[in-house]
């Protein structure tokens, strides 16, 4: 394994530090020994089996002692499960460094959390089960967790991985807040049931629905993971069928990806586009191969034949559920604005977003790339090709979201086939609007 650079070594050393420091106030206060080893017991007992069989960590317990154990006691909770767990393979030298880390972090974040909670009479509202009063001390608390596992997580990414610090946080937090919180509410569920009457054995309950909940996102997730699968196998299957067109689909989702993200759309429509690209052309798996490698211009029947591909394909994704819009792209990938295009002729507004969107990209990468029947263009060629079939063939608002794209990120495009010696483009014969292939 490749060592870890000595500018993370120190840094997650000066986090462990910190949590030492949290710890020196134990011995002047009064700490609940027995609820704290219970803590430890089930939150080690948790990690194990979130860790072992859905990944992640289990945020319910760690909350809950935020919520009803002093700062220095609350930020012991974590530590057996982070020191006793395993944390590599066997002979794994970074091994003890993740073990530390993985105790101080979440430590300084309960540290943290259980000081805000406690400063805004949190534990009181817990012991009286003063609702909704304690909503509020509960979600500042949730909030200041967040905040020390963001800031601390952007950091070894910086010292680790190299990342420029104006980039290291990006995202960070929205991505686990929402996550946090249904974790927080857990959590003050845990402890106001704790300071019940009917004491921590109904206080366990709560987290029973939880680890369900978890089981549910797990299995949403090992679902999402296999289409994702066999969307790879699809495209190798084309990209082996279709040997001068292989890297096409991921170069074509690349492309829909730089179109949506400059329309402003929203990170699932990306994805969704994306998977729209990478997939636009998997009905060419229903065409015959010989028609797909043939050298020469197609006959027309040949043609009707090729123009067949998109309704192929939107009828071996259909079954794909989360594929969403990416399956009327695949379908109308191929339409027009004026109505000329093909499978069902569909004119201007017509035609789905998604399908004009990857309709760009599509032609935009079959010019930059090298086919059997022409070199590849230049991309300022392939983008004044675009720009004079803008309003006929293509959506305009693409096609410029595509072109300042361009100017921002740039693009090279690969040789996708073999030199095969002078190009068979015929006179006259344009790349985007005569070949469908």
């Amino acid at each position: 394994m490749e060592a870890v650079p000595a500018r993370a070594r120190g840094y997650v050393a000066c986090v462990a530090l910190l949590a030492l420091l949290c710890l020196l106030p134990l011995p002047t206060i009064r700490t609940p020994w027995s609820a704290l080893a219970l803590l430890c017991a089930l939150y080690a007992a948790c990690e194990h089996v979130v860790r072992r069989r859905f990944g992640g960590t289990f945020y319910p317990v760690l909350l809950a002692g935020a919520f009803l154990l002093p700062p220095p006691t609350a930020a012991l909770v974590p530590l057996p499960a982070a020191l006793l767990s395993p944390a590599g393979q066997a002979g794994d030298r970074p091994a003890p460094l993740r073990r530390v880390w993985r105790a101080a972090q979440p430590a300084l974040a309960v540290w943290g959390a259980a000081r805000v909670h406690g400063a805004l009479g949190g534990r009181d509202a817990v012991v009286a089960s003063d609702f909704p009063y304690a909503l509020l001390p509960a979600g500042a608390a949730v909030l200041a967790f967040c905040l020390i596992l963001t800031v601390l997580d952007g950091g070894i990414r910086a010292a680790a991985l190299g990342i420029p610090l104006r980039r290291a946080w990006r995202g960070l937090l929205p991505r686990s807040l929402a996550p946090v919180a249904v974790h927080g509410l857990a959590g003050l569920m845990t402890a106001v049931l704790w300071r019940s009457p009917y004491g921590p054995v109904a206080a366990l309950l709560v987290l029973l629905p939880m680890c369900v909940s978890w089981w549910v996102f797990a299995q949403y997730h090992r679902e999402r993971a296999a289409h994702q699968a066999t969307i790879r196998a699809l495209v190798q299957a084309v990209d082996i069928k279709d040997g001068y067109t292989r890297g096409h689909s991921e170069r074509v989702g690349q492309a829909s990806v730089m179109i949506a993200r400059e329309l402003g759309m929203d990170d699932d429509r990306v994805e969704t586009l994306r998977f729209a690209g990478i997939l636009h052309d998997v009905g060419k798996l229903g065409v015959p191969t010989r028609l797909l490698r043939k050298d020469g211009p197609l006959t027309p029947e040949e043609r009707r034949i090729i123009e067949l591909h998109p309704e192929y394909g939107h009828e071996m994704v259909r079954g794909i559920s989360f594929l969403g819009e990416a399956r009327a792209a695949i379908l109308h990938h191929h339409e027009r604005l004026d109505g000329s295009g093909y499978p069902y002729g569909l004119v201007g507004g017509q035609i789905p977003e998604c399908a004009r969107v990857v309709a760009v990209a599509d032609a935009f990468d079959a010019m930059t790339s090298t086919r059997s029947y022409r070199r590849a263009r230049p991309v300022a060629a392939a983008v004044a090709e675009l720009e004079r079939c803008a309003g006929a063939q293509f959506d305009p608002r693409m096609v410029d979201a595509l072109v300042r794209a361009l100017g921002r990120y740039g693009w090279h495009p690969t040789v996708t086939s073999e030199d095969t010696g002078t190009p068979q483009e015929s006179e006259g014969r344009s790349p985007v609007i005569g070949a469908p292939r």
